[in-house]
């Protein structure tokens, strides 16, 4: 290999970035900021890239601070999803943190609102 050849394929690898999975949120449901007229029974989760059960999870509180899960997150491929207590109306809060299967954590918050 000569040196001209040498020095282009480095600059090509320079340019290469590698690829790094996150686990993004692409759709929520309920979804952040919508105000619904029936409380919903579960908050569904759809994600970019498969999970980590053991690492990913979901978590709903009210105004107060206090959690409205119905029992622990179900993590199943590229979704995650809890189920409900009755909600009353008012501001609830969904926080998630996502791990996907080749160990990039990404997580968020976000809020919806069941009228009176």
């Amino acid at each position: 290999m000569n040196a001209r050849s040498f020095l282009a394929c480095l600059a090509i690898m320079g340019f290469a970035a590698p690829a790094f999975a996150h686990a993004f949120l692409e759709h929520a449901a309920p979804a952040a900021g919508e105000t619904l007229a029936t409380p919903p029974r579960q908050v569904a989760l759809a994600f970019s890239e498969q999970l980590e059960p053991a690492f990913s999870g979901v978590t709903v509180a009210d105004s107060a601070g206090q959690d409205v899960e119905a029992g622990h997150a179900v993590v199943a491929g590229e979704s995650m999803s809890v189920a409900l207590k009755p909600l009353a109306p008012g501001t609830y809060r969904v926080t998630w943190h996502a791990v996907s299967v080749d160990t990039h954590r990404t997580e968020g918050a976000y809020s919806f609102t069941v009228k009176p």
